[in-house]
């Protein structure tokens, strides 16, 4: 059986991208290493990941005015990444303590409590607590 591994997910600046999902969000940096791009110019492989999942982010830096653009826009604006966690309370506490931008207050839905927040480009995620 397959697994997804990766998303990739835009963003302006490594260093930032880095801080803010590895200290705001408490996801392990796994990887940040120099790589080259298809056409040899120098880039960072950088994988992001929450602690215990399978699936990683892979943080790339903007190039060119089209994946510039698409900063904060990877899902059209709607919730594109879903952070699923196990304690809401405890974790919305400290993501707003460290300056995480909710943009809607917590809610209780059928499949568990949610609340919505832009990450450092601007994209769109639930956190969420199923019950």
């Amino acid at each position: 059986m397959a697994s997804l591994q990766l998303v990739t997910l835009l963003v302006e600046d490594y260093d930032s991208a880095i801080d803010y999902f590895v200290q705001r969000l408490g996801f392990d940096l796994l990887e940040d290493s120099h790589a080259l791009t298809n056409d040899d110019h120098s880039k960072r492989w950088v994988i992001v990941r929450p602690p215990h999942a399978v699936t990683g982010l892979l943080l790339a830096q903007a190039d060119g005015d089209e994946q510039t653009a698409a900063l904060g826009r990877q899902a059209g604006d709607r919730v594109g990444f879903f952070l699923e966690i196990d304690d809401f309370d405890r974790t919305h506490e400290r993501m707003v303590a460290s300056g995480v931008e909710f943009v809607s207050p917590p809610r209780s839905e059928p499949y568990g409590k949610v609340a919505v927040f832009r990450d450092i480009s601007g994209n769109r995620w639930d956190l969420i607590c199923r019950d």
